[in-house]
């Protein structure tokens, strides 16, 4: 799911930079925070109990 979010907002992004010069900015800082969330998750890993 966090892998098709990733894609949808870089999609979205590019998007914004060529198209809409206005909310591509907006667009930019949620990819980095969805950039941010998947490293985490990658680095951490999933913890079994």
């Amino acid at each position: 799911m966090l892998l098709w979010l990733a894609i949808i907002l870089f999609v979205a992004w590019i998007l914004g930079w060529g198209v809409f010069h206005v909310a591509g900015g907006l667009i930019h800082l949620l990819l980095v925070i969805a950039l941010v969330v998947f490293l985490i998750n990658f680095i951490t890993g999933r913890r079994t109990v």
